[in-house]
């Protein structure tokens, strides 16, 4: 398994849309042979997840979160789950144009479905006695839910594939039934090691049962790690990513479908730098795997199948310098902390970072001078409070504020064209936008801007039509459609 195969993972909202998805990934005008030396790794249905967990946007309780709040004891979590039963049924019901496979795939809906519910229930008894704590338990209870969604994905797609004379393969990572947690490594290689990839389609669950537990380790980006190690492990010749949409020079909603320009090449600098401000290109611990194996990314646009999309590798750098992104944070916190006496003194820094971390706050960027350390912080102005009061429990003579800011950050696998930070300074000031703060790394990979929120749409749009639109040196790429 070295060498002649691709490994690629296809995202929540291309899962949803099935019909696309058979006529332009996984069919996609292929026949016999050619259908193989595919490995997909797939993603629940869009929403699935948000149903079974929490919704990652709103934060609106799913079946573990009433589970956890014990919200209006077992009826809150049953009925969740109800709603998870009848979501995937639905969705099968759209899908399926056999019902003998329609049916197979609603008992494996039932039969997975039951077993975590009846789970659920001892944990539920063993809550009621006060004196068990049930902490660890409910981590493996998020841990089965957030399988559920992976498991009813790839058994959905198999058998779609099967009805259509393709040797597709269900590969069930999930551990759902199984008591040893091994390594994620050790569940690839016993999953795989026995398949022929030139004849059979591997359709993968993107959750793994393993040990340490893939959501805490990864949060809701573990399809990506298990996708990433899969292409490692096997030894793909390449590793494509299945999304909605093009990677482009800026959102299209923002600065128009006609002027964004799709990313044709980049590196895995420059998908770091995105992954680091939330945007969906891969996530960090699965691009490090890649480019430590050089094993280049595709990151293609589902909906259109003839485009390339666009290529990602270790040693790639734009053939002159130039900005390929123009992007950002539109809701964040700067966390001021002011000490007088910091000057010549170690340690606040660690200290701070230790209450960041322990808050589970993201750290987007931070500066620092003489007396003064700001960490820009992607999070809520409550969650920041409550690091405030732990710091000025620990600091009471340092001043400590935190302010709502939008950053917008400006990447490129090479951005050292001489002028580009004025050129950006003076569109910014032309457009009446003040700055309130810079930062250019002297990797020149990006260079971060920091505005007042209201400002964030307006200085995409700014900087984007100042550092792309108008940059001859931009035309790479053609463009986004």
């Amino acid at each position: 398994m070295t060498g002649r195969h691709s490994v690629e993972k296809i995202g929540g909202t291309s899962m949803a849309a099935t019909a696309t998805l058979f006529d332009n990934v996984l069919i996609a005008g292929r026949s016999g042979s050619e259908l193989y030396n595919r490995i997909f790794v797939v993603s629940a249905y869009a929403g699935m997840t948000n149903l079974l967990l929490e919704d990652k946007k709103t934060g609106e309780p799913g079946v573990y979160q009433r589970f956890v709040a014990d919200d209006e004891g077992a009826d809150g979590w049953r009925r969740a789950m109800d709603d998870v039963r009848r979501a995937m049924h639905e969705r099968n019901a759209t899908m399926f144009a056999r019902p003998a496979s329609r049916a197979e795939a609603d008992a494996f809906v039932d039969a997975r479905l039951d077993a975590v519910a009846d789970c659920l229930d001892d944990l539920a008894r063993l809550r009621s006695h006060g004196r068990f704590c049930v902490k660890e338990q409910l981590v493996t209870a998020r841990e089965l839910l957030a399988g559920l969604g992976e498991a009813h994905s790839a058994h959905s797609t198999s058998l779609m594939l099967r009805d259509r004379d393709v040797n597709a393969l269900f590969v069930d990572l999930t551990g759902w039934d199984q008591e040893d947690l091994r390594t994620l490594d050790e569940r690839i290689e016993e999953a795989l090691g026995d398949v022929d990839l030139a004849t059979t389609m591997p359709i993968v669950t993107g959750y793994a049962g393993c040990r340490g537990g893939m959501v805490r380790r990864f949060s809701r980006g573990y399809t990506e790690m298990t996708f990433s190690r899969i292409a490692v492990l096997t030894g793909a010749r390449e590793a494509i990513i299945h999304k909605e949409f093009h990677l482009s020079s800026a959102d299209p909603k923002l600065v128009g479908e006609d002027k964004a320009r799709k990313i044709g090449r980049t590196n895995y600098d420059v998908a770091d730098q995105l992954a680091n401000l939330g945007m969906e290109a891969i996530h960090p611990g699965a691009g490090r795997g890649l480019r430590q194996t050089d094993i280049p990314l595709r990151v293609r646009n589902t909906f259109d199948r003839e485009d390339p999309g666009t290529l990602v590798s270790g040693t790639y750098v734009s053939d002159v310098p130039r900005v390929e992104i123009v992007t950002g944070i539109c809701h964040m916190q700067a966390l001021q902390f002011f000490e007088q006496d910091m000057v010549g003194v170690k340690g606040y820094d660690s200290a701070i970072l230790d209450v960041l971390a322990r808050h589970g706050l993201w750290i987007v960027s931070k500066s620092s001078n003489a007396n003064t350390i700001t960490h820009y912080l992607s999070a809520s102005a409550d969650a920041v409070k409550k690091v405030i009061a732990d710091l000025e429990n620990a600091y009471p003579d340092a001043a400590i504020s935190a302010h709502p800011v939008a950053m917008v950050s400006v990447i490129g696998s090479d951005i050292s064209r001489p002028g580009l930070v004025p050129d950006a300074l003076r569109a910014l000031e032309d457009a009446g936008i003040s700055m309130i703060a810079m930062q250019h790394q002297i990797r020149n990979v990006d260079v971060q801007f920091i505005v007042e929120g209201r400002n964030f749409e307006r200085a995409i749009r700014v900087l984007h039509k100042a550092l792309v639109e108008r940059d001859e040196l931009a035309g790479e790429g053609r463009r986004a459609a």
